[in-house]
C-alpha cells in the first residue's frame, strides 16, 4: 500500500459520524485532510513552509479550498500565517502546552468514557471494536507513514468515544485540542502503538459491559499512561540540552 492511500485509510477511519468542524463533502474538508495526514505522518516538518500556489499545483485543485483549509488550520493552531510569504507549520508543542493539554483531557476522556459505557449503540461498539482491528493492522508498522495512519486511527477513536457519549460539547472541545496532532508530530515511536492497544482494549471491553466506572477508569489510566510515555520525550530533550551547555 503506497503512502497516500495509507494516508487516505487512517483519515476514513472515523466511524458513526462527521467530525466536528466539518461540513463533510466539500473539497476543502478533503485538502484538510489531506495536509493532516501529512503533519501526522511527519512528512511536512515542523518550521516547514507552505505556500497556497504549490500545494494547488501538488493537489491539483484550485487554490480556494487550499486557502479555506488553510484558514481553517490557522484558526486550530495546526499552521501559522506569515506576511507575505505564505504559511509555516509551527514548532512543536511546549512542556507546558503539553502538561495543560494532559490536564484537559484527564477532565474530559474519563467522563466521555464513562458517558459512553450507559449510551453507545451496540453500532457504536461494533465500530470502535472495528477501529481496533484496523490499529492492530498498523501496529508497530515500519516508517512515518504507517505510525501518522495510527496517528490518525487514535485521534478517531477518541472521538468516536466522545460521539458515543452524546455530548458534543466534550466532543467539540477534544476535537480543538488536537491532541493527537501534536502529541504523535514530537516523535516516531513504535513502542507509543504497542502499549496503546492494549490500553484501548481495556477501554472498549468497559464500554462494551455497560460498566461506567470501569470505562472512566480505564481511559484515564490510558491518558496517565500515554502522558508519562510522552513526557519522556520532553525529559529526553532537557538532558540533551543540559550536555550541551555542559560541553
Amino acid at each position: 500500500m503506497d503512502d497516500e492511500a495509507m494516508i487516505a485509510r487512517g483519515r476514513r477511519a472515523v466511524a458513526g459520524g462527521t467530525p466536528p468542524g466539518r461540513s463533510g463533502g466539500r473539497l476543502a474538508d478533503e485538502v484538510y485532510d489531506t495536509l493532516l495526514g501529512q503533519l501526522m505522518s511527519l512528512r511536512i516538518e515542523a518550521g516547514s513552509r507552505v505556500t497556497i500556489d504549490v500545494l494547488a499545483r501538488e493537489l491539483g485543485v484550485s487554490q480556494t479550498p487550499i486557502r479555506d483549509a488553510l484558514n481553517r488550520m490557522e484558526a486550530e493552531g495546526l499552521v501559522v500565517r506569515v506576511p507575505h510569504a505564505g504559511y509555516r507549520i509551527p514548532p512543536h508543542i511546549t512542556r507546558q502546552r503539553f502538561e495543560d493539554m494532559l490536564e484537559v483531557r484527564l477532565l474530559l476522556e474519563p467522563a466521555a468514557a464513562r458517558r459512553s459505557a450507559e449510551r453507545a449503540t451496540s453500532e457504536q461498539v461494533a465500530g470502535l471494536r472495528r477501529m481496533l482491528e484496523e490499529m492492530a493492522e498498523l501496529e508497530g508498522g515500519n516508517g512515518p507513514t504507517a505510525y501518522g495512519a495510527f496517528g490518525l486511527r487514535d485521534a478517531a477513536f477518541h472521538d468516536l468515544v466522545a460521539l458515543s457519549a452524546e455530548n458534543q460539547v466534550i466532543r467539540e472541545a477534544l476535537a480543538r485540542l488536537h491532541s493527537h496532532v501534536h502529541l504523535f508530530r514530537l516523535h516516531h515511536d513504535t513502542q507509543v502503538t504497542h502499549l496503546a492497544m492494549a490500553e484501548h482494549e481495556d477501554v472498549v471491553a468497559a464500554i462494551a459491559a455497560r460498566d461506567p466506572d470501569a470505562a472512566a477508569y480505564a481511559m484515564r489510566r490510558h491518558i496517565l499512561r500515554s502522558g508519562e510515555r510522552f513526557r519522556r520525550l520532553f525529559d529526553g530533550v532537557r538532558d540533551a540540552d543540559g550536555m550541551a551547555a555542559d560541553a
